[in-house]
This record gives structure tokens, C-alpha cells and sequence, in this order.
């Protein structure tokens, strides 16, 4: 006799994922139909024991019935073959004896009849009332994660606290052990029911054979073998059926002998991997219910490839939530929860937010999702493309502290070092230049740029003048170099970080910067940023705070000597400043640092801008150019610049159709 292929795995009972859920279903679904066919098969031998005048119609039945049970389209049928076989083999042997069929009532009732009813009212019922336990189990651990999920970040009360964490592990393990017995029952039925289907039929053929002595002669020759092969089909079943409720019951008892810090949530002990391809796991995910009002559902997370998945309970597969590729993720404060961190869409229009269980949990999936932002999973070997991007960001960020460790890093020593000798013989110049020759490694990084307190205070004194970011100012009798612009442009950005390189009059230095402090980012957990202005005239750059309108800081655009948008990702952009040092011997050496930021908007827009303001600060050197130039471009009424697309399209439409200006 095959052994059952298929049960639930007594492991997978506390993670309660909706993988094992679905199985679960599978199991419930194979219970119900069960339950059907053994009341239908009940009222076919019930039938039998008091129809003594319709006794030949009866078999009849009962020969039907049992041919019916291949036809049952079992969830977990596998492995019934030879129970069908039997089944069909006992129909045959039933449709010959039904001339021979008189009153057996007492023999019919004590072997056929009560062994089924046994099995319905014992078997059955405890399966219906196990799945009632643990779902009672299921909605009170479900009501405390809730309860533990609102817990305060701000004022947090350590009782509380206790209290809920203790509340949370009492309901998991009750839930753990409520999971435990179900799914014992459910793979226990699996043998019960073979031994169910078999036994009734094995007693009402022996009745007939004891019964029917003279008509029996001749067919028991041919029903000897069969029926032994059939006690010990049953033999080998109930065999199975103990060997495998040991297996279970000893599984049960070490699963259930952890320690309790396994049932409380932020107890991980087992360190963060920053190197992760593929997360799973059950988050917190914030639903709008209404103009002003939300609400948490807590659902089950996965990544396939570049999409983050979502799968309900109940739900045979999981549906796509977002498309991860090129996605910006950070960690945010929301609504006094802890763990929040969001998800943004390449093109800023969609975003998700989510709250991890723990704190290992929110800095994988964190971790988790910018590698797969940054497209590793289409490689040969993506585990090992994660491993050494995370080593290699560890080495941009890291700093060295021996000028002669520099020099052997380099890729021509010999230049590093003071004074060497160069070989005479000529070399060809590299193709593409290496990180150390573009930035020296272990230049500091600037994640944020913050206004002191005494320029805070000379910017806001009587007097002074606050930059408008819709390209207005305020009426002064002062001249400004912002009121006299041709050009006045605003972009919404998130500044990055910015830091001293070597190079400044090629883009690579910017993707090399640009790679740098996102990996600095990454791992030190540098996610959050802060929104600020970005307004370009057609004389400086400057970065402007939304909330006070105080100037951070300022550029000359005559020193910005480049400017990019990133290759992949079109919403980064950065420019290489042009500055001055004079630490090398009094003498006037250019020094060169890029400075990176994150648009709302394509950062070709914003590089299209400062294009076109260094263009209009060069054409007013030449009264004829700056003529030509304003009659190739469309102007506003005022005399300035009108830029062709813009930057939104509320604001366009709210603005009307005399006042579009906005970013290309």
C-alpha cells in the first residue's frame, strides 16, 4: 500500500504563511467532500440494513455508490488507486451476490453500518471542531498583532508594552498549538479514511460469505486471496497511520519546546544580510479609507524577480503590487508607527507604505528592495552580484588613512608618489577612466546641507527679502540679481550629498559620485531626505528651504562645469562646482565637488535648465546674441524665458493659458 504524498508539514504551523493556508484549504476542501461521500456512502448501507424487502435494489445502490468514489475528483486523490481498484473489485462481487441478498440485519448493522457511523461521528466531527478552534485562535492572534502594532514609537510605555508583547506570545502559541492538532487530524484522516472506505465492506462481505454458507462455496474460492489482500491493505494502512501520529506527536512535542522569545515579535537574534535578493514575510500596509482618513491591513509580502507581490489569505496566488525596477525606497515616520519605510515609483506618481514586524525585518526588506531597484536579479548569479555590490559599497565608504595604501590602490603608482620617475616610453591614454581618478578614496561625504543659526537670522532680519519659488519676489527697492534674471525656474528635489573630486570637466565623475553616495547611503541606513526648491536663473543655482523660503545655499553658474541625469535612473541628477584652493603652497588651485540631488521630475529637465541659463549668461556678453537667442525661444509677458513643458499638470491648468511656464 503507498504511503499518503501529501500533509501538512507541522513546521510551517507558527509561520502561518499564505502558502501553508492555501494547502490548508486543499485539506478542508478534501474534509468537506469527504464528509459528503460518507454520508452518501452511510445511506447506501443504511438502506441496505432495513430495505429487507427491496434488498436486491439496495446492493444495486450500493454498487453504484462505491464506483462513485472515483469519480469524487479528491483534492488529494493521489495514492487512492489501489482503494479505487478495490472499491470497484467489491461493486463487481456485490452486483453478483445481489440474487443471493436476504435479511441480514444484525450482521449488516454490527460490521458494515457502525463502523461508518463510527467514523462520521468521531472522525469528522473532531476535524469540524478543531477548524473551529483555530480559527477562533487565528482571529485572537490576528486582534492582537493589531493591538501590538499600534504601540506608540514617541510615548512608549514599557508595561504596556510587556503586557501586549506577553498578550501577542500567549495567542501565538495558542494559535501554534490549536494549528498543531488541526493538521494532525487532517493527515490523520487521510489514513482514516482508507481504513473507513475498507473496513465497512471487508465486515458485509464476511457477513454474506458467513451467512450464505451453500452459495458461498464457489465464490469464496475466488474472494479467499482478495479479501486477505485486503486485511492486509487495511493492516498496512493502520500500521502507517500509528507511525506517522508518532512522527507527528514527537514533532509537536520539540516544536513546542522553544523558548518563548520565539512567539515575541523584535526578538531576532540572528543578524541583519544587507545581501538579499528575495524577501518574504507579513507587513503592515497603510490603505486611504477616505479623504482624511486610513487604516493598516496586515498581508503577506514577497518579491519575485523586479514586482513586489501581495498574496490575502485565502488567495491561491499572490498579484502584483509594484514594479520595482529603478524604485526609490526610504524609511519615513508615519502616524507614530515604527518600522515605516516607502516605496516610490520611478516616476513618482505611485508610492506604498509599509511597517515591518521588527527591526531586522524592516532593514532587510529596506536592503532587500534597493537590490532589486538596481536590477542584480537578471544576472548569471545575483546572490553573488548582491555580495560584492555590498562589499564594494563598503569600500567606497571606507576610509584610508595611509597616503602610501593610496598610492599602491592606485593604478599608477608611480604617479602617486612624489617625485617618482615615469617610464620614457609612451603610453597609450586610458579609454575610460578608473574611481581613483575621478575621486580619491575615502573623500568624506556631505548627506545634508544645514543653514547655520546666524545666516538663518541675517536672512529673516528687517529688510531682507525671501526668495519666492514660483519666480516672484517681494517689492524692494533693492536691485537683485533674481528680479533682474531672464530666466527663473523651480524644481522640487531631495538633496543627496555631495563630495570633493578630482576631475571636473567629464560626467563620469558624476556617476562615480552618484554611486557613491547612494552606497554610503545604503549602508549606513541613510534613507531619510528632506524636500527643498531648486531654482535656477540665468546667473546662479540656488537651494532654497519650501517652509521659510531661506536661501541654503548658493551657486555662480559660471562655476558649474558639468551636469548630468543618470544613465538609468532619470530622476538623479548632479553638477561638478568649480571652487578654489589655496592650501597647496598660497597658489590659486581650482578644487572640484559634485553635488547630487533627487527630481521629482526628470533630471534632464533640470539639466536643460542650467543649460539654458549658462547659455543666456553668455549670450548677455554679446547684446546682438542675447537678441538672436530671445527670438529663438518663447518668452512671458514679462520678458522672460517661457519653458515648453510643465512641471505639473495641475499647476498648469490652474495657472491658465497665458501663465504655463515651467520646466522642458
Amino acid at each position: 500500500m503507498p504511503a499518503v504524498h501529501h500533509k501538512l508539514l507541522l513546521e510551517e504551523a507558527l509561520q502561518d504563511s499564505p502558502q501553508t493556508r492555501s494547502l490548508l484549504s486543499v485539506f478542508e476542501e478534501d474534509a468537506g467532500t469527504l464528509t459528503n461521500y460518507t454520508n452518501q456512502l452511510l445511506q447506501s448501507m443504511q438502506r441496505v440494513f432495513g430495505a429487507q424487502n427491496e434488498m436486491a435494489l439496495a446492493t444495486e445502490q450500493l454498487s453504484k455508490q462505491l464506483l462513485d468514489y472515483e469519480k469524487q475528483n479528491f483534492a488529494l486523490a493521489k495514492g487512492d488507486e489501489e482503494v479505487i481498484n478495490t472499491l470497484q473489485h467489491f461493486a463487481k462481487s456485490v452486483e453478483e451476490l445481489n440474487s443471493l441478498h436476504v435479511e441480514l440485519a444484525s450482521q449488516i448493522a454490527d460490521k458494515m453500518v457502525f463502523p461508518m457511523v463510527q467514523f462520521r461521528e468521531k472522525d469528522l466531527t473532531e476535524i469540524s471542531t478543531l477548524k473551529e478552534i483555530f480559527g477562533i485562535a487565528s482571529d485572537e492572534h490576528e486582534a492582537a498583532m493589531v493591538k501590538y502594532s499600534r504601540l506608540p514609537k514617541k510615548r512608549e510605555n514599557e508595561k504596556i508594552k510587556a503586557e501586549v508583547v506577553r498578550e501577542v506570545a500567549y495567542c501565538r502559541r495558542k494559535q501554534h498549538q490549536a494549528a498543531m492538532q488541526y493538521y494532525c487530524a487532517l493527515n490523520a484522516l487521510q489514513y482514516r479514511k482508507r481504513v473507513a472506505m475498507l473496513e465497512p465492506m471487508l465486515g458485509y462481505t464476511h457477513a454474506q460469505i458467513n451467512f450464505f454458507k451453500k452459495g458461498m462455496e464457489l465464490v469464496s474460492k475466488k474472494m479467499d486471496s482478495f479479501l486477505s489482500s485486503v486485511s492486509s491493505m487495511n493492516q498496512s494502512i493502520e500500521s502507517q497511520l500509528e507511525v506517522e501520529a508518532e512522527v507527528m506527536r514527537s514533532s509537536q512535542r520539540e516544536l513546542l519546546s522553544v523558548d518563548d522569545t520565539v512567539y515575541m515579535p523584535d526578538h531576532d537574534q540572528v543578524p541583519v544580510n544587507r545581501a538579499l535578493i528575495q524577501k518574504a514575510g507579513y507587513l503592515n500596509i497603510r490603505n486611504k479609507t477616505g479623504l482624511v482618513t486610513t487604516a493598516w491591513d496586515r498581508l503577506f509580502f514577497f518579491t519575485q524577480g523586479g514586482n513586489l507581490m501581495c498574496q490575502p489569505r485565502g488567495a491561491v496566488a499572490g498579484g502584483m503590487v509594484l514594479d520595482l525596477d529603478n524604485s526609490s525606497v526610504m524609511a519615513i515616520e508615519c502616524e507614530d508607527r515604527r518600522y515605516c519605510f516607502q516605496i516610490t515609483s520611478p516616476n513618482g506618481k505611485t508610492s506604498l507604505i509599509l511597517q515591518a514586524e521588527s527591526k531586522k525585518e524592516y532593514e532587510e526588506w529596506i536592503c532587500t528592495l534597493n537590490n532589486i531597484s538596481r536590477q542584480i536579479y537578471l544576472t548569471d548569479n545575483p546572490e553573488a552580484v548582491a555580495i560584492r555590490l555590498h562589499q564594494t559599497a563598503l569600500q567606497a565608504v571606507t576610509p584610508i588613512t595611509s597616503f602610501e595604501k593610496r598610492a599602491e590602490g592606485s593604478p599608477n603608482p608611480d604617479r602617486a608618489k612624489p617625485g617618482a620617475v615615469t617610464s620614457r616610453e609612451p603610453q597609450k591614454p586610458p579609454t575610460t577612466l578608473e574611481p581613483e581618478d575621478l575621486i580619491v578614496p575615502g573623500t568624506p561625504i556631505q548627506f545634508d546641507i544645514v543653514l547655520p543659526a546666524s545666516e538663518f537670522l541675517d536672512q529673516n532680519r528687517a529688510g531682507a527679502r525671501r526668495t519666492n519659488p514660483f519666480g516672484e519676489t517681494e517689492e524692494d527697492d533693492g536691485a537683485s540679481d533674481t528680479h533682474d534674471s531672464l530666466l527663473q525656474q523651480v524644481f522640487a528635489v531631495r538633496f543627496l550629498g555631495s563630495m570633493a573630486v578630482r576631475a571636473g570637466h567629464t560626467q563620469d565623475v558624476i556617476y562615480e559620485a552618484m554611486r557613491q553616495v547612494l552606497a554610503a547611503r545604503a549602508i549606513h541606513n541613510i534613507f531619510k531626505t528632506t524636500e527643498s526648491h531648486l531654482m535656477v536663473t540665468s546667473s546662479c543655482i540656488r537651494l532654497i528651504d519650501p517652509q521659510t523660503q531661506v536661501t541654503k545655499i548658493s551657486f555662480q553658474l559660471k562655476d558649474v562645469t558639468q551636469f548630468a541625469a543618470h544613465q538609468e535612473n532619470s530622476r538623479l541628477m548632479g553638477f561638478v562646482l568649480q571652487g578654489s584652493d589655496w592650501s597647496d603652497g598660497g597658489e590659486d588651485q581650482p578644487s572640484f565637488s559634485v553635488f547630487v540631488f533627487e527630481s521629482n521630475t526628470e533630471g534632464e529637465k533640470i539639466c536643460y535648465t542650467i543649460n539654458l541659463g549658462k547659455e543666456i549668461s553668455e549670450a548677455k556678453k554679446d547684446p546682438e546674441a542675447l537678441v538672436q537667442l530671445m527670438k529663438s525661444m518663447p518668452l512671458t509677458n514679462d520678458g522672460k524665458f517661457l519653458l515648453l513643458e510643465s512641471e505639473t499638470g495641475d499647476e498648469a491648468e490652474a495657472a491658465g493659458p497665458d501663465e504655463q511656464e515651467s520646466e522642458a
